[in-house]
């Protein structure tokens, strides 16, 4: 498939967690990602809202970037029954600020390759309106179906010659399948 160079896009995506309190004494605290502010600017953990001991932070502001190479995936993800961001987080080592935000990606293929490690945390959380209608427009742009080509067998027989049958260090055809070890304990 030929994609086109100019197929991308981007757009500052805001990023919101949300920290509840555990329901355990070995996790005092339950990170979520809990919402996406398509075009927001930057943020450094600013509180958006407190409700008891739960918070809501404007935990960093990521690029949202789609490239036309990866439209089969956006399709896939805005198709589904709700169309959703990744956002990939990593622990940090700071008390302040426990998680990094390292990735916002609208692909599904890409952020199942970031569950594959088990180092990252990746939460799904669902799109603003806005921004689904923004990425089907640049799927409707860019996407191009690729025709599947039913491959055609060579017309070569292969059946005919039987190489590397064997050991070669077995001279009888018969045994041809012996192991030379055994050969051994027979002509002793």
């Amino acid at each position: 498939m030929i994609h086109n160079p100019n197929a991308y896009r981007t757009m500052p995506v805001g990023i919101v967690l949300r920290r509840a309190p555990g329901v355990t004494r070995w996790v005092p605290w339950v990170w979520t990602a809990t919402a996406v502010l398509p075009g927001a600017g930057p943020a450094d953990w600013k509180v958006m809202r407190r409700e008891g001991e739960t918070v809501e932070y404007h935990a960093a502001t990521l690029t949202l970037e789609l490239h036309g190479a990866d439209s089969e995936a956006y399709l896939h993800g805005i198709s589904a029954h709700v169309p959703s961001l990744y956002v990939v987080m990593r622990e940090s080592t700071e008390d302040e600020c426990p998680l990094d935000v390292a990735l916002v990606t609208a692909s599904p293929y890409e952020a199942q390759d970031y569950t594959d490690s088990g180092e990252e945390i990746v939460e799904k959380v669902p799109m603003p309106h806005g921004l689904i209608a923004w990425v089907r427009d640049f799927v409707e742009e860019f996407h191009q179906d690729e025709v599947f080509v039913k491959r055609r067998r060579d017309r070569k027989r292969v059946d005919l010659v039987q190489d590397g049958i064997g050991d070669p260090r077995v001279g009888k055809p018969a045994d041809v399948y012996a192991s030379p070890a055994l050969k051994r304990r027979r002509l002793q």
